[in-house]
């Protein structure tokens, strides 16, 4: 489309309308009654979104206008507070929005020896780059959910050629900058006292390329590198390309009261004269995550949401974990820290598979034997009983003269279960109606990790991967409107910091 002097036109939307007509004319033409739905559909998407295109460049051309015909009354000042006493018309700058290619034409202010000022961007709150808060907004919610070129593809759908995957990428790490001012800030919500406050904590590796690895990681692929290729890993090694990311959980808990055989039917199964009780359920549920961050921090991060959530410390705080000893050190230092009481439970699932493991190394796998044993044991563990177990477990594998490989199994259950006796009061979380499980953060590093940054053949430099784990977050958490308003907000603040006072829609 040509540009035109709107100063000559007496209606600044003729153009707009003249191409709303031509579009109508269009329609009612009949070579186009003999088209089908589709190519109709087509047409009216691409002619359509021309005509927004119009509109907004109108507008814009309109303000413009405006703005020679009435320059501000009062001196025009620089980002360095200095007066800029000249004007000069008609500086133009290129947007890209949702509808394609607009050009923003404004007045300069000027002064000698320093930069030009443009009072009319500060107002239309134009970004640094050419992309268009839409676009960066429309970005964001394509790359959370699917890849780079998946993301493009769909913005091309839908604006036409306005983004390529570079530009997409630097977009979405760019969004990404204010999330923890936003949760600072953000009230966490309200609970009654008698409900339960859950943490739960677990890490889960992604991809990354050389560079992005943490040192100790990056020195073993390089010396495995200069060792040469291997045909195939040996059992048990690992290929040196991921990168850890500690994912945390923090939510509320409707308490369920429950017991053992509602967790564990018993040996034989059940007989069907008593419905199991439902656990607790999760309400409220955040989660925070950071490939960046060390584990310290993102279990600080998640203690202060608790710590919001229940400030004078009235509630049961309890705290779950797989059975990490590095992650469960970090937890209770961070509670000492903060003089919290805690509950420290390990997940029953884990407890579990460590059980089922041994069971299988006295009896056969799949057997009824098997399923009786760790049926038994693991409702004795429920009931509080698990140092009895463990005896239980030594003495049989002594008297079985189990060797190799089976001794080893058991041994290993015996030496976890030991290990974590104090955190095994599951009589207790059962009579309290607490979960015992990490399921939500379990379920988290599925969608946050697994679902989007674990996608075949994906390889993450830091910042991109750091980005999109971080907004995978405040999305699963319902925040992303609220967070992209206010990173629109924060956005214009430094970009044109002479302006504080903006509030979007202003």
């Amino acid at each position: 489309m040509e540009r035109y002097g709107t100063s000559d036109v007496p209606d600044p939307f003729a153009c707009s309308m003249e191409a709303v007509k031509s579009l109508a004319a269009r329609l009612s033409a009949r070579e186009t009654a003999e088209l089908d739905h589709a190519a109709v559909e087509r047409l009216i998407e691409v002619d359509g979104r021309e005509i927004l295109r119009r509109f907004f460049q109108d507008h814009l051309d309109l303000r413009a206008v405006r703005e020679e015909q009435h320059p501000p009354p009062e001196p025009v000042l620089g980002a360095d507070g200095e007066r800029r006493p000249y004007r000069e018309r008609g500086h133009e700058r290129q947007l890209t929005c949702l509808f394609g290619k607009v050009t923003v034409t404004r007045c300069a202010w000027r002064s000698r020896g320093r930069a030009n000022a443009h009072p009319a961007d500060a107002r239309l709150s134009l970004p640094h780059g050419r992309h268009s808060h839409g676009i960066k907004r429309l970005a964001v919610r394509e790359a959370v959910r699917s890849s780079y070129d998946q993301a493009v593809s769909a913005i091309t759908d839908r604006c036409g050629k306005v983004l390529g995957k570079r530009r997409a990428e630097s977009l979405v790490v760019e969004a990404a900058v204010d999330i923890d001012a936003f949760y600072h800030h953000k009230i966490a919500p309200a609970c009654t006292a008698d409900m339960p406050l859950v943490i739960q904590v677990d890490g889960k590796g992604v991809v990354m390329r050389p560079e992005a690895l943490r040192e100790a990681t990056r020195r073993a692929a390089e010396a495995k590198k200069r060792r040469g290729r291997q045909a195939r890993l040996a059992p048990g090694e690992k290929p040196n390309r991921k990168r850890m990311a500690t994912i945390a959980c923090v939510h509320d808990t409707v308490p369920a009261v429950r017991r053992p055989h509602d967790i564990v039917h018993p040996p034989g199964g059940r007989s069907g004269l008593r419905t199991p009780s439902p656990g607790p359920k999760a309400v409220n549920r955040w989660c925070t995550a950071s490939l960046i961050h060390d584990p310290a921090d993102v279990i600080a991060e998640a203690f202060t949401q608790a710590a919001d959530r229940d400030r004078g410390h009235l509630r049961p705080w309890l705290v779950l974990v797989d059975g990490a000893h590095h992650q469960l050190d970090l937890v209770e230092a961070e509670a000492r820290r903060r003089k919290a009481t805690i509950h420290v439970l390990i997940d029953f699932v884990h407890v579990a598979e460590y059980l089922w493991t041994a069971a299988h190394a006295f009896h056969p796998a799949g057997s009824e034997a098997a399923e009786t044993f760790a049926a038994e044991k693991l409702t004795a563990i429920l009931h509080g009983h698990a140092a009895r177990v463990t005896r239980e477990m030594t003495t049989q594998a002594e008297k079985d003269q189990l060797t190799g490989s089976k001794r080893e199994a058991v041994g290993t259950c015996v030496r976890y279960l030991t290990g974590h006796l104090a955190r095994l009061r599951y009589d207790i979380a059962l009579k309290n109606g607490w979960p015992i499980a990490t399921g939500s953060v379990e379920g988290a590093c599925r969608h946050l990790i697994g679902d989007r940054l674990d996608i075949t053949g994906a390889r993450w430099g830091l910042d991109s991967a750091e980005a999109v784990l971080k907004l995978r977050a405040v999305h699963a958490n319902g925040d992303l409107d609220d967070y992209l308003a206010y990173h629109h907000t924060r956005e214009h603040q430094r970009t044109y910091p002479e302006q504080r006072d903006y509030q979007l829609g202003a």
